[in-house]
C-alpha cells in the first residue's frame, strides 16, 4: 500500500495494514477488529481480508476491548478509530476514481 514505510499515502492506512497483518496469525487486536468492522466497503474497495469468525459482533468486542483500557473515554476513542477507518476508505475510493479517469482519458 505504501512506497515509504515511515510515511502512509492515505490517512488511517497504518490501521488497516497492522490489522491485516494481526488477523493473518490471528491476533485479536483492535486494529483487526476494526478491519473487520469496515470489511463490506474495504472489500468492495479491493482489499482482501481473512475471514475470520469470532463469537460475537467486531463492534462488540473493539467497545469491550477499549473500555477495559480506557474506561469512560472508549466510546470518543471508539469514534475516532471508526472516522479513521471511513477515512481511508474515502482516500481509496478517491485514489481508484482518479485512476479510472486518467485510463478513460488516455
Amino acid at each position: 500500500m505504501t512506497s515509504d514505510e515511515s510515511e502512509p499515502l492515505l490517512p488511517g492506512e497504518e490501521l488497516v495494514e497492522q490489522g491485516l497483518a494481526d488477523l493473518i496469525p490471528h491476533r485479536v487486536t483492535d486494529c483487526p477488529l476494526l478491519v473487520l468492522i469496515a470489511a463490506p466497503r474495504l472489500e468492495r474497495l479491493g482489499v482482501e481480508i481473512p475471514e475470520r469468525d469470532f463469537p460475537r459482533p467486531y463492534e462488540h468486542q473493539l467497545c469491550d476491548r477499549l473500555a477495559e483500557r480506557l474506561g469512560h473515554g472508549a466510546h470518543s476513542h471508539y469514534n475516532s478509530l471508526l472516522r479513521r477507518i471511513a477515512s481511508y476508505a474515502r482516500a481509496l475510493e478517491g485514489e481508484q476514481t482518479r485512476a479510472e479517469l486518467a485510463a478513460w482519458r488516455t
